[in-house]
C-alpha cells in the first residue's frame, strides 16, 4: 500500500506528521491493506492563519483493487484529530465495502 500525503501551504507537513499519518493509516486499514493499492491524504487549514474550531480538514481516498475509490472527509480543531477522524471513517467505509463484496460473491455461487 502506497500512501501519498499532501498539505496546503498553511500546514507544516514535516516527516513527523507524515510518519504519524502512515501509522494511523496502517492501523485503521490493516484488515484490507492487502487489497489497497494507494491512499491519498490531503490535509488543509481552512481558516489559514486564524484559529477557529474545526478549521483543519483531512480528505482521504483509498483505492482498493476491483472497487471504486472510497473517499471521506473529517474536520477538526487539530490536524491530528482530523487525520484520526478521517482514518476511522475510511476504516468503517472500507469494512462495509469489503463485507458487501463478500456477500455479493456468495450470492453469485
Amino acid at each position: 500500500m502506497r500512501i501519498q500525503f499532501n498539505t496546503d501551504h498553511n500546514i507544516e507537513g514535516g516527516e513527523g506528521l507524515a510518519a504519524y499519518v502512515d501509522a494511523i493509516e496502517d492501523k485503521a486499514l490493516r484488515h484490507v491493506s492487502d487489497h489497497i493499492t494507494r491512499v491519498k491524504v490531503h490535509l488543509t487549514d481552512e481558516s489559514s492563519n486564524k484559529s477557529t474550531p474545526h478549521d483543519k480538514r483531512c480528505v482521504m481516498e483509498a483505492r482498493i483493487e476491483g472497487h471504486q475509490p472510497i473517499a471521506v472527509t473529517e474536520e477538526a480543531s487539530t490536524a491530528d484529530e482530523a487525520v484520526e477522524g478521517a482514518a476511522t471513517k475510511l476504516c468503517q467505509k472500507g469494512r462495509s465495502s469489503h463485507r458487501e463484496t463478500a456477500k455479493s460473491g456468495e450470492s453469485r455461487k
